[in-house]
């Protein structure tokens, strides 16, 4: 049994990443292109091979149109 090197908290403000992306309709794609970063990079944020700061979660919460303490709560 593998053990993950994220915490509680941080896998559900991954999920809240997600599930907000999903919501607003919008692709893996379409959030990378705001970006101007390759679709991979949100596909690994959202698996959690890729760690975010919190500069990258306030952009996100642009993308999404919500507050940043959606995200973090």
């Amino acid at each position: 049994m593998s053990k993950s090197v994220y915490s509680k908290d941080y896998k559900e403000i991954i999920e809240r990443l997600k599930t907000t992306r999903i919501e607003a309709g919008l692709a893996q794609q379409d959030v990378a292109d705001k970006l101007n970063k390759p679709q991979s990079y949100i596909s690994k944020i959202e698996s959690g091979e890729r760690r975010l700061d919190v500069a990258e979660i306030k952009k996100f919460a642009t993308i999404y149109k919500k507050d940043v303490s959606f995200f973090i709560k």
